[in-house]
Formats: C-alpha cells, sequence, structure tokens
C-alpha cells in the first residue's frame, strides 16, 4: 500500500477500513465470495459492476445493514 498523507500533513498508513475473506448468505444463497478489500483513509473509492454482482450487499456488510435481514450472515472479517 502507498504511503498517504493527511489533509493536515501527517503520515497515514494503513487501510481505514478492512475486509478479509468476507462471504455474506441471505438463508442458503451466497450472496458474496471471498471479498477482501483495503480502503484507504482521504481518498475515494468506488464499487463498480453490473446490475446483482453484490455491490450493495458488500456496501450494507461495512455498515451493518444486513444485521438487520433475518436468515442473513455473514464470515469473514469486517474492520
Amino acid at each position: 500500500m502507498q504511503t498517504l498523507i493527511s489533509p493536515e500533513g501527517s503520515v497515514l498508513s494503513g487501510a481505514k477500513i478492512q475486509t478479509r475473506n468476507v462471504d455474506f448468505y441471505y438463508g442458503s444463497f451466497q450472496a458474496l465470495r471471498d471479498v477482501s478489500l483495503d480502503i484507504p483513509p482521504y481518498q475515494v473509492t468506488a464499487l463498480i459492476g453490473p446490475s446483482g454482482c453484490g455491490k450493495s450487499t458488500y456496501l450494507r456488510c461495512l455498515n451493518r445493514m444486513n444485521d438487520l435481514i433475518d436468515g442473513s450472515r455473514l464470515t469473514g472479517t469486517v474492520m
């Protein structure tokens, strides 16, 4: 990962959000499979892809909105 400088001028290291080996299920349907991604601080990150590929599901995993859906489960790590 590259060295990043904050707006205040300090050196930043590492990712602001990290996911490792994330799988997400709606009941027995696996919507996400083995997603690992580092999202750096102070940068714009876009999730792009075709309709139905899991972009919104992944985003809902980051902000824990999927916790409200009965029968759904997440395996892996979101930090």
